[in-house]
């Protein structure tokens, strides 16, 4: 199954005006209506949405339209496209503090904290880096997808990543970035402490793509199987037995990229409840051991991940600019008692 995304960086698919699914049909299947069928594969939809689609066409089998009695045969092509339900997201303009790096008539450059989702979303109207942002800044320009809820941005971050992001402040701005950003030509550095004992730096290509069992999250499939190419190299900073620090550079900037990609290795980021890195993954069966690392975890209520560097062209002066973000204060106490940890078992 296939959900196209129009964006490289997408803090919510639901923003989007349509759900698009592609998916064949195994070459054991069954004769059955083409209704059922997408339901037992299409989350969070109805058999009557699902006919709906097929009414207005929108279901189609080999390039062909069908209705929602056409029986799925082995091999056949199956795409969806679903509209999302709307709903108009007022931009309120919040007085929330901005830890700005760097300023100038083009660009914002500012650090991210914990907890704080970019943009208003379903479930997030307020509270959000946007609503920050539209209070700060005036006339900054609509996102490039068009979406009036995204000015300024030209990327994002999740919501518990931490770190460097640029804001465009006009439309010459934008446009310049959002072609950086496109051509992979800035230079992403991330910090990330991974589960696991990374014995040498390396490089995770896989295809990233909404998972079919739980959409919230992304998975690595097959190439040309469904999703987007993807890139992500590391390099080993520190090990410490249990875990690993480890550098990302992004050549893509896919959704939950690194998140996705580190699981997908066998070491899932240091407490990222989505991608299983909240529980014991490494260790010994000691419960003092236990004791220490759940202590980590409410230390580091989140996942263990940072954007540290973000290397980029100005839009204007063609200059390019290096700004960097050192270590929040969660994931740095938690490396010192890792360091701690191992220091005294090696003693």
């Amino acid at each position: 199954m296939k959900a196209e995304d129009s964006s490289e960086d997408r803090e919510d698919e639901d923003q989007e005006l349509y759900e698009h699914y592609r998916l064949a049909a195994d070459p054991g299947q069954e004769p059955l209506r083409i209704d059922k069928f997408l339901m037992d594969r299409i989350p969070n939809t109805s058999r009557t949405k699902l006919q709906v689609a097929a009414t207005n066409g929108n279901i189609r089998v080999n390039e062909e339209a069908v209705k929602a009695n056409y029986k799925v045969k082995p091999g056949d092509d199956i795409s969806i496209v679903l509209p999302y339900p709307q709903r108009e997201i007022e931009l309120i303009p919040q007085d929330i503090p901005l830890d700005i790096l760097f300023e100038d008539d083009h660009i914002v450059v500012l650090n991210k904290p914990s907890d704080m989702v970019v943009h208003p979303g379903y479930g997030n109207y307020s509270g959000t880096l946007v609503n920050a942002l539209v209070y700060h800044f005036e006339n900054l320009p609509s996102a490039k997808d068009g979406l009036p809820n995204r000015p300024g941005l030209v990327h994002r971050l999740d919501k518990n990543t931490t770190g460097v992001m640029v804001i465009a402040k006009t439309e010459q701005a934008h446009t310049h970035l959002s072609m950086q950003f496109f051509d992979h030509s800035i230079d992403r550095r991330y910090m990330a402490l991974a589960w696991g004992d990374l014995d040498a730096d390396g490089t995770i290509t896989g295809h990233i793509g909404r998972s079919l069992k739980n959409r919230k999250v992304m998975h690595i499939f097959p190439e040309g199987e469904y999703g987007k190419h993807a890139v992500t190299h590391y390099k080993v900073m520190e090990r410490l037995n249990y875990v690993t620090l480890v550098e990302c550079k992004l050549e893509t900037g896919r959704t939950h990229q690194i998140r996705a990609h580190m699981q997908h290795i066998g070491h899932p980021l240091f407490n990222d409840p989505e991608y299983g890195g909240n529980k014991i993954l490494k260790g010994t069966t000691f419960s003092k051991y236990k004791q220490f690392v759940m202590n980590n975890f409410d230390l580091l209520p989140r996942q263990a991940l940072h954007a540290r560097k973000l290397e980029l062209t100005h839009p204007a002066t063609g200059e390019r600019l290096n700004f960097e973000s050192p270590l929040p204060d969660d994931m740095s106490a938690v490396l010192e008692r890792w360091r701690g940890y191992i220091s005294t078992r090696n003693d």
